[in-house]
């Protein structure tokens, strides 16, 4: 009886078999900071290098202490598909190796598999990719809490064994078929960056005329309160804040606008933290993010009784005798604000910068009277309207160009697809 697929009645025209069939599964090697006496320092191949969609991300490369030995082992070749091994975020992300990195290693937090003779890596990495889209690797690796594609794991998943023309076949077809696609791609978020930009230019043109009613104010001048939340190890799915209680993620207030499903759902045995939970009204401003992002902030425009605060965000209570939290959160984003912020944040990597609570409220605020801050708002709200439609119509066809692309490659590793072996 042959081992089921994962997509059910759907039976390829091919052999099942699983992925040690089709090559050998190495873990890489934990983290060593220090020489031994003869080791060598080299660069390694870690999780974030492996990035969604079958991407190489190369330019952010570290290293470490090998062994000679090690090395050896641990090498990759042209051919080779890297399998991050673990992490909420990444694991089961898969990618092909397109030339040898000579020198290189990689950490334990990846899998590689070596593709055995007549065998195209290409193919097992689309197929991969296939398997994450779909649910499959979550749902094999039984996710409780850190999930781990483990060595084993990996090397047993099912999967169908077209012949090796046939493999280079699919994989031909689907390289030229994503690269169309991720060139569409790749212009609609170019112009969805020209729109952004546009609307940004609207909103500073708007601000820059502006008179303050106090000047020399600070934002500590026009704040009530300030809350931090917490970060427990919560699931690796979203909540929705109302029915099932949940901890906001540092991206919940990127580039002006609250996203509450930007969370992960609070576990049972963990008692929720009420006087965390933000109140419509609060101006969420993110502590820690990337360079481009920390400081950023958002209104929450909801009611989410069961929605907390993580540890990276702040939720400031604004007096609106004072100010208004959606001219606040425009201030925010203007030029001169995030040149301030950009220069206060501090950290270790440009990955993951922050600012501290004092920083963030001794920014400068030049907020005009409240008419004259609804006035602005509201002429905002006109300007920026269509500008905002054309963003999330363009977001659209991005989605939809994804969700084309996974459809096309699961027809492709599956056998739903009639592709010409050339002979």
């Amino acid at each position: 009886m042959s081992t089921p697929l994962p997509w059910g009645d759907t039976q390829p025209p091919w052999a099942i078999g699983q992925v040690k069939h089709l090559g050998s599964v190495t873990l890489g090697k934990m983290l060593q900071t220090k020489d031994n006496g003869e080791d060598v320092f080299a660069l390694y191949m870690r999780a974030a290098n492996v990035q969604p969609d079958g991407v190489l991300a190369l330019d952010d490369v570290k290293e470490m202490w090998f062994s000679r030995s090690e090395l050896d082992d641990l090498t990759l070749r042209q051919g080779d598909v890297v399998v991050v091994e673990g992490g909420q975020g990444g694991f089961g992300r898969a990618a092909y190796v397109g030339e040898d990195l000579d020198g290189w290693g990689f950490q334990n937090s990846i899998n590689r598999i070596r593709s055995n003779a007549g065998s195209d890596g290409r193919f097992l990495a689309y197929y991969l990719i296939a398997l994450r889209a779909t649910g499959f690797i979550r749902r094999y690796c039984n996710v409780v809490s850190m999930p781990h594609l483990t060595a084993e794991k990996l090397a047993a998943i099912p999967l169908p064994l077209p012949s090796g023309p046939e493999q280079r076949a699919i994989a031909d077809y689907l390289d030229r078929e994503t690269t169309e696609i991720d060139g569409l791609i790749t212009a609609q978020e170019r112009f969805i960056g020209l729109l952004q930009e546009r609307r940004q230019a609207v909103v500073e043109h708007e601000l820059a005329g502006v008179v303050p009613a106090a000047p020399g104010t600070r934002l500590k001048h026009l704040v009530r309160s300030v809350r931090q939340g917490w970060s427990p190890q919560c699931l690796p799915w979203p909540g929705d804040g109302v029915q099932t209680w949940a901890v906001l993620k540092a991206g919940a207030a990127n580039r002006g606008i609250f996203r509450p499903e930007e969370s992960k759902v609070l576990p049972e045995d963990l008692e929720p933290r009420p006087s965390t939970v933000v109140r419509c009204g609060d101006l969420v401003v993110s502590r820690a993010n990337t360079r481009e992002l920390v400081g950023s902030a958002a209104v929450v425009s909801g009611d989410y009784p069961r929605l907390m605060l993580s540890d990276k965000l702040y939720a400031l209570a604004l007096d609106e005798s004072k100010a208004l939290p959606r001219y606040v959160a425009h201030l925010m984003a203007s030029h001169r604000i995030r040149d301030l912020i950009e220069m206060a944040a501090s950290g270790a990597s440009s990955s993951m910068l922050n600012i501290s609570r004092d920083q963030i409220m001794n920014l400068p605020m030049n907020v005009p009277e409240l008419g004259e801050q609804r006035r602005i708002l509201n002429h905002l709200d006109d300007e920026t309207a269509k500008i905002d439609v054309l963003i999330a119509k363009t977001q659209r066809h991005v989605e939809l160009a994804r969700e084309r692309r996974s459809a096309l490659i699961t027809a492709a590793v599956t056998g739903q697809m009639n592709i010409p072996v050339e002979v």
